[in-house]
């Protein structure tokens, strides 16, 4: 058995990782990396492996670094089984059209500059018949049902807790008469989150491929996400501003809708109106509501006492292009959702142009911002931000909400990784930061793993 490492080996973005074993070769994941816009441009346009080499592609979960670049591999011809969970399958029918629609708009945007210059227009790394494509080879799974997936193959999806339909994959895989166990963790969730049940501890691996994204660092346990919400809300209202919170649309959105529902219900908000502009996070909201298989106790509870989690007067959805523009010219108070959470691309992008500039304005960023990302030059507080190839001047506020992290920090991972009746005889750590993978591995050593590898990109490695 050979396990080699396509992407999010020593980074964290562009998860893809490769099983060969038994004549079959197997993906986890195909997605797109996001960072350095010339560095991705480039990396997502090339096949990690040959088409026609890929027997089947197994996703643990549809946030776009994970699922976003299948399309592309259909496009260069994959016409092989997408193994996800219901609730993902559901997911990319509109993240991955969304994508598509996304990467032929940028390209069309870009290439009206590149074409006043004289230069080669580009081709969009997929379009939306790509993507359509994609979904009619995707196939729906149940949580904890194994299903063979080739002779000596078994696959079973435990829940992971990190956004709706999120997974660990467990693969059972008999090669010349033995037995092993491989996990891919995917991304792990947190415990005792609004919203989504805890994520099922592995209880044994014989081979661990593990994300490390928090593997050096601590969420704050005492932060009340709602209380600092809520004073980030407060003082931007008292200083007539916009408050501009940069989100992904599938997972931190409804979180955050969340919360500012509860905050609502208890007579505390103020009377701002909250605008979710993002067509995509409409129907990505609709999804959640159409998964309570997924929900936990608490929103369980609260839906039945509340009708809708995720919906109530002051909230808006936009979804046209004019209502998303008619926002750059409110004069009043707002609360404006828009994604994407990194800042790399989507309407946030728009509003970052109007927004950063004025001090009475605040950027309120409530996830990981990957290294060379937009999203992390604003956390950064750069003087100066580079959009669409125009520079713009960071005189807004930039705060942070550290709480609402959907990725287990580091005791949490290795209170995950605790339940495993004995450590795997070999752990690869990927979806990492050199730093924390590092710090993480060493976590790992001291708890009695025998050998931790940080691969990377293109490394391969033979375990029997």
């Amino acid at each position: 058995m050979e396990f080699q490492f396509h992407g999010a080996a020593g980074e964290v973005t562009g998860s893809c990782h490769q099983i060969s074993v038994n004549g079959k070769k197997i993906l986890l994941d195909y997605g797109l990396l996001q960072g350095k816009r010339k560095e991705a441009f480039e990396r997502n346009r090339k096949s990690h492996v040959p088409v026609e080499e890929i027997d089947a592609i197994i996703l643990s979960h549809a946030h776009i670094d994970h699922s976003g670049n299948l399309p592309s591999l259909v496009r260069a011809g994959y016409e092989g089984p997408i193994y996800a969970t219901s609730a993902t399958v559901s997911l990319c029918e509109h993240m991955l059209r969304d994508s598509a629609f996304i990467q032929e708009k940028d390209v069309e945007y870009v290439n009206k500059k590149r074409l006043r210059k004289k230069q080669k227009p580009f081709e969009p790394l997929y379009t939306r018949e790509d993507a359509e494509q994609t979904l009619a080879l995707m196939k729906r799974v149940d949580y904890d049902d194994d299903f063979d997936l080739f002779e000596g193959i078994k696959v079973r999806f435990e829940e992971a807790g990190h956004i709706l339909g999120s997974a660990s994959v467990h693969l059972t895989i008999t090669e010349k008469g033995k037995e092993h166990i491989v996990v891919f963790t995917g991304d792990v969730g947190r415990r005792n989150q609004p919203i989504l049940k805890d994520p099922t501890p592995p209880r044994k691996a014989d081979f661990l491929i593990c994300e490390s994204t928090y593997g050096n660092r601590l969420h704050e346990a005492d932060e009340d996400v709602q209380a600092r919400l809520l004073k980030i809300v407060k003082e931007t209202d008292d200083a007539q501003g916009k408050l501009l919170i940069p989100a992904f649309s599938l997972g931190r959105t409804q979180r955050l809708v969340y919360d500012l529902h509860q905050l609502f219900r208890e007579g505390k908000l103020p009377p701002v109106p909250i605008y979710v502009d993002s067509p995509l996070a409409v129907n990505v909201t609709e999804v959640y509501r159409n998964h309570p298989e997924c929900y936990d106790r608490e929103l369980e509870k609260f839906n039945h006492e509340n009708d809708d989690a995720f919906g109530f007067y002051k909230l808006n959805y936009t979804e046209s292009v004019e209502e998303s523009m008619a926002l750059n010219s409110l004069k009043v108070s707002c609360i404006i959702i828009a994604a994407s959470g990194m800042c790399e691309g989507g309407r946030v992008l728009h509003h970052l142009k109007h927004v950063a500039p004025h001090p009475k304005n605040t950027i309120l960023l409530v996830g990981f911002m990957a290294e060379h990302t937009l999203g992390r030059r604003i956390e950064e507080e750069r003087e100066i931000l580079k959009i669409y190839g125009d520079e713009y001047p960071l005189r807004a506020k930039v705060e942070q909400i550290r709480g609402l992290s959907g990725h287990a920090d580091r005791d949490e991972l290795v209170a995950y990784l605790g339940h495993l009746k004995k450590p795997p005889k070999k752990t690869f750590l990927i979806h990492g930061e050199k730093e924390a993978q590092e710090a993480f591995a060493q976590n790992l050593f001291d708890f009695g793993f025998p050998k931790v590898e940080i691969p990377v990109r293109g490394q391969k490695f033979k375990v029997t």
